[in-house]
């Protein structure tokens, strides 16, 4: 990447050579100013004024103009004598937590390159000692003509710098906030917590300008002289009557996108949404409890659970040992059974052996 800036940070009497350079970039689609008529490119020159003529960019300098209109110019020799300890230098004035910064406060961001091989340990010894004690570092530097105030942070295994408004520079937001008394019940509270967790968190990586690559289909279009793509109806608007009937309707919607809840494209009764209710937010003074001699509900009903309990355990062992006597009842008939039966084919067996005997014996014949 290009340095945009060199110079050191000063870091108490250990001075560190850096590069400065840009840590963002933007990829937004810029456009040409034409003659509409026939697509001339309009540009613009720069004149003087008492002259009446075009001026190059080495016949231009710096003027500051005053309240009665004059110009008063100022050189770079003017500015050179400046009493700026921080023209080339980023110096480190403070260490703070991080949350001490407003984010009102954050404008460009830049990272800070190690300038050479010397430069690598003392480099090192600043960035881990940013990791270790969980801080950032408040500096003043000077860029474009101007002393600046920045914050030093560490990013993977880098430095980096975020440009800071000076504390006087953020406007205070009197007159922005509602100026009527408005109150939320905690029915619409909890409605505004379930849709925050039904819509959860998101990965930044993958949000991404949506606005550009539309753009950028346009002007291919144009280019292959083809039609124009048709932009997407815009999502219904309009004053919220009914605040309860638009969170609930959000929550829904919300759930649909991520497959809970109703389908896609099928759009359930207000009155049939069903919101998850998160749990009733504390006051911030509770009242003391009020110690009585009576015993309080909770143990009461706690009792009352116990007996009922009780009373179910016995009549299940009363089931239980009903149970074990008809089985018992019922094997002991079975056995007599199957002994009555034995003794049955044990008669037979034998009186079909005697009649077979007799049989078998040959009578005796008379003289």
């Amino acid at each position: 990447m290009r340095s945009i800036w060199n110079g050191a940070i000063s870091f108490g009497l250990v001075s560190i050579p850096i590069k400065l350079v840009n840590a963002t970039e933007s990829h937004s689609i810029s456009f040409r100013q034409i003659h509409t008529e026939d697509g001339g490119r309009i540009r613009y020159r720069k004149f003087c004024d008492l002259e009446d003529r075009e001026v190059t960019s080495a016949e231009i300098g710096k003027g500051y103009e005053d309240a009665d209109g004059s110009i008063i110019p100022i050189t770079d020799d003017d500015l050179s004598h400046l009493p700026l300890p921080t023209a080339r230098t980023i110096e480190i004035v403070a260490f703070v937590p991080a949350d001490r910064i407003d984010p009102l406060q954050m404008d460009a961001a830049y990272y800070l390159a190690a300038g050479g091989a010397p430069a690598a340990k003392p480099y090192t010894l600043l960035r881990e000692a940013l990791k270790r004690s969980n801080k950032v570092a408040i500096a003043k530097y000077a860029l474009r003509g101007r002393e600046r105030l920045g914050m030093l942070r560490v990013v993977d295994e880098a430095i980096a710098m975020h440009g800071l408004l000076w504390p006087d520079e953020v406007r205070a937001p009197s007159g922005v906030a509602p100026d009527v008394d408005v109150t939320v019940n905690p029915k619409e509270l909890d409605l505004a917590d379930a849709l925050m967790d039904t819509l959860g968190e998101v990965e930044l990586s993958d949000l991404h300008d949506e606005y550009r690559e539309a753009l950028e289909e346009v002007i291919a279009a144009k280019a292959a002289g083809e039609s124009i793509p048709d932009a997407p109806q815009p999502a219904s608007g309009g004053k919220v009557l009914d605040l309860m009937a638009a969170l609930e309707k959000s929550v829904r919607a919300a759930q649909e996108s991520r497959g809970e809840g109703a389908t896609a494209g099928e759009e359930a009764a207000p009155e049939e949404a069903e919101v998850r209710r998160l749990p009733q937010r504390k006051s911030a003074r509770t009242a003391p409890k009020r110690t009585t001699g009576k015993k309080s509900t909770s143990t009461a009903t706690k009792k009352t659970a116990a007996k009922k309990t009780t009373a179910s355990a016995k009549k299940s062992t009363a089931k239980s040992a009903q149970g074990t006597k008809k089985a018992a009842a019922k094997k002991t008939t079975s056995a007599k059974r199957a002994t009555a039966a034995k003794t049955t084919t044990a008669v037979k067996s034998t009186t079909a052996a005697k009649s077979a005997a007799k049989k078998a014996t040959p009578r005796k014949r008379s003289a």
